[in-house]
């Protein structure tokens, strides 16, 4: 990955002018590759890494294991893209491995994901199985440190 994707993927908020410096380039040389790149659709979009558990501790998000058959003219495509659809969902990949799609998605509670789960995905005619994982907790997403220690303010004691 270059190294002003590198810099955006990193942080987002970084100014034209700071990527500049960090780079050694002309802030307008900056300008128009970032624009290059949305423009050749490698930028989707910029966002956020949120620590959901801070944001909003009753939240809850899951990953969801397909096995999925294709169909005949759009293989996964068709599929992926129903899935992705829905406004629950956060992510759809298609794997390998033991499953075919994973699904991650985010819900207020287990109940709401577990509704989803089979009034939506498991009634898909195409999908012929699925497995739930419930997030307990976040370490690290997209590269970003998400848990801090937590540190004992009453120290150690020693004998």
């Amino acid at each position: 990955m270059n190294d002003l994707l590198e810099l955006l993927k990193t942080n987002a908020r970084l100014s034209d002018r700071e990527l500049a410096v960090l780079l050694g380039k002309q802030e307008q040389e900056i300008k128009e590759s970032i624009a290059k790149l949305e423009s050749d659709g490698v930028i989707k979009g910029y966002s956020a890494i949120i620590d959901e558990a801070k944001a909003d501790p009753n939240s809850v998000k899951a990953l969801i294991e397909l096995k999925v058959t294709p169909q005949s003219q759009s293989g996964y495509d068709e599929i992926a893209c129903e899935i992705a659809d829905y406004e629950q969902v956060e992510g759809v990949m298609l794997m390998s491995g033991g499953y075919d799609v994973l699904v991650s998605v985010k819900g207020r509670n287990i109940r709401e994901i577990s509704q989803f789960v089979s009034a939506r995905l498991a009634a898909i005619d195409a999908v012929t199985s699925t497995v739930t994982h419930f997030q307990l907790k976040a370490y690290k997403d997209n590269g970003i440190i998400i848990h801090e220690e937590d540190h004992d303010e009453r120290g150690l004691i020693s004998p």
